[in-house]
C-alpha cells in the first residue's frame, strides 16, 4: 500500500502516527515540569565509572575487533556473556542461538517482518507497548485484542475473541511478560501456560517482550514463557524470547536480543543483515566487557531499591489524596503505574489542565492500536523522579482534575492537536 504526499509516493510508513510518548518528551524539558510520562530509566542510575571502565578495556585490549565490522549474529563475547546472565531468568542457551539486535525495538520489528504481512492478524493484550503497535503496523497488521487486567493478558478470552472476530486468524501473539508497559502488570504463570497450550494448538508464533523482568522489587519471579516452553510438549517450536539491556544498564548502548527456534532465528539473521549488517560492534563489546565485570548484579541492587521507594512514594501519594477518584494495582517491579478513573475522565483533556500546572502523564488511549482505548485511564511512571517529586507531582495532578471538572472537558485544546 502507498500513499501520496504533495508529489511524492511513499510507503506506508508515511501514514505512521508520532508516538504520544515521543511527542511530550519536550514538554518533559520544560523548566519546572514534573514528568510522569516518559519510560526512561533514572540517568543518575547510570554506572558511567563502570561503563568507562569497561569501555576503556575494549579499546586497549581488543580495538580491532571493536571497531571493525562484525557478524550480524552478533559479537562472539557478547552472546557468551548473555548466555550466562539469562541463566539467572533460567533461560539456557547455547551463545551461537542469540540473535542481538539494536534494542529490543529492533527485535520487534524483525519478528514483525518474519511473519507479517499486509492483512495478517497479531494477537496482543490489550492495552499494550505502543512502539510494538507501531512496528506491527508498519507491516499492515489487523489486531486480535486480548483484554489485559492485573494478571496480564486474559487469555481465557482468547478463543471467545477468535470465534468472534471475523478477521483472519493470528500468525504471531506478543505479550510483556513481566511488569508491562503500560499496566505493569505480570502474567501469572497459570495465564503463562494457557497462553503457551493456545500457541501450540493454534500454531501461533508467540514472542515473549521481557525488558523489565530484572527490576523486580519484591515477589517470586514466575518463569519466562521460553522456559516453560522448554517442558511443554511441542510449545519449544512456537516461542520466541526479547530483552534489552536498555533498561538495566543504559539505553544509549541500543544492545537487544532475541532467542528463538532455529528456523526464525536463520530469517531473521538475514533479515536482519539486509537492513544494519550487525548491530555496533564497539557497544557490543562494551556491554560484554560489563556484563563479564559483574558490575550488572551488583548495580541492580541499587537500581531496585531506588525504583521500589520511588513506587511506594507514587503508590502512597494516589492514596492519601485521590483514592476515591481512581483505581490502581501495585506492581512488583518495572516503572509503571495504571490508573483508572471511578468515575468517567478523559485524561486526554485532563492532560492539557495537568500540563498548565507543571505535571505530565500518558492519556490511557495511546496504548491501544488506533488510539481507540478506554479514555478514563491513564500511565504513570515513576522511574525518572524523587519522591519528593512524585508527592508533588500527584498534587499537581490532583488540582488539574478539579480543574477539569470546573471547566468541561470539550473547550480546550486536546493532546492529540497538541502533538501535532
Amino acid at each position: 500500500m502507498s500513499t501520496s504526499i504533495g508529489e511524492y509516493r511513499f510507503s506506508r510508513g508515511a501514514t505512521l502516527q508520532p508516538s504520544a510518548i515521543r511527542a511530550l518528551l519536550r514538554d518533559a524539558h520544560a523548566p519546572g515540569m514534573i514528568s510522569l510520562a516518559g519510560g526512561m530509566p533514572q540517568a543518575e542510575l547510570f554506572d558511567v565509572p563502570g561503563i568507562h571502565a569497561a569501555a576503556a578495556s575494549v579499546l586497549q585490549e581488543s580495538p580491532r575487533r571493536a571497531l571493525q565490522y562484525g557478524p550480524t549474529e552478533g559479537q562472539e563475547s557478547l552472546q557468551a556473556a548473555l548466555a550466562e546472565h539469562l541463566l539467572k531468568r533460567g533461560i539456557r542457551v547455547s551463545p551461537p542461538s542469540i540473535q542481538i539486535t539494536t534494542g529490543s525495538q529492533q527485535a520487534l520489528d524483525l519478528i514483525a517482518r518474519a511473519f507479517i504481512d499486509e492483512g495478517d492478524a497479531v494477537a496482543l493484550e490489550v492495552p499494550t507497548y505502543l512502539a510494538a503497535v507501531q512496528a506491527f503496523d508498519l507491516r499492515g497488521a489487523c489486531y486480535l485484542e486480548i483484554p489485559a487486567a492485573a494478571n496480564g493478558a486474559d487469555v481465557d478470552l482468547l478463543e471467545s475473541a477468535l470465534r468472534h472476530d471475523r478477521g483472519p486468524a493470528p500468525k504471531l501473539a506478543y505479550v510483556v511478560s513481566n511488569f508491562a508497559n503500560p499496566t505493569g502488570a505480570t502474567l501469572t504463570v497459570e495465564r503463562r501456560l494457557a497462553l503457551l497450550r493456545w500457541a501450540v494448538a493454534r500454531k501461533v508464533f508467540l514472542l515473549e517482550d521481557d525488558p523489565y523482568g530484572d527490576l523486580r522489587f519484591n515477589g517470586n519471579a514466575p518463569p519466562p514463557l521460553w522456559v516453560l516452553a522448554q517442558r511443554m510438549p511441542g510449545a519449544a517450536a512456537w516461542c520466541g524470547y526479547a530483552s534489552s539491556l536498555s533498561k538495566t544498564v543504559a539505553p544509549g548502548l541500543r544492545i537487544g536480543w532475541l532467542v528463538a527456534p532455529a528456523p526464525v532465528t536463520n530469517v531473521v539473521t538475514r533479515i536482519k543483515q539486509a537492513l544494519d549488517l550487525h548491530t555496533s560492534s564497539f557497544t557490543q563489546e562494551i556491554a560484554a566487557r560489563y556484563l563479564q565485570s559483574g558490575a550488572l548484579e551488583k548495580r541492580l541492587i541499587a537500581t531496585r531499591a531506588t525504583y521500589a521507594a520511588q513506587c511506594e512514594a507514587l503508590c502512597s501519594a494516589l492514596l492519601d489524596s485521590m483514592r476515591d477518584e481512581l483505581t490502581f494495582a501495585t506492581p512488583e517491579g518495572g516503572m509503571f503505574l495504571w490508573c483508572r478513573f471511578r468515575e468517567p475522565v478523559d485524561t486526554t483533556a485532563l492532560l492539557e489542565h495537568a500540563r498548565q500546572r507543571g505535571v505530565i502523564f500518558v492519556p490511557g488511549s495511546a496504548f491501544y492500536p488506533g488510539g481507540n482505548g478506554d479514555t478514563s485511564t491513564m500511565r504513570l511512571s515513576f522511574s525518572t523522579c524523587s519522591p519528593v517529586e512524585l508527592r508533588e507531582g500527584v498534587r499537581r495532578l490532583e488540582s488539574a482534575l478539579r480543574a477539569y471538572r470546573e471547566c468541561g472537558d470539550s473547550k480546550i485544546e486536546t493532546f492529540r492537536s497538541h502533538s501535532r
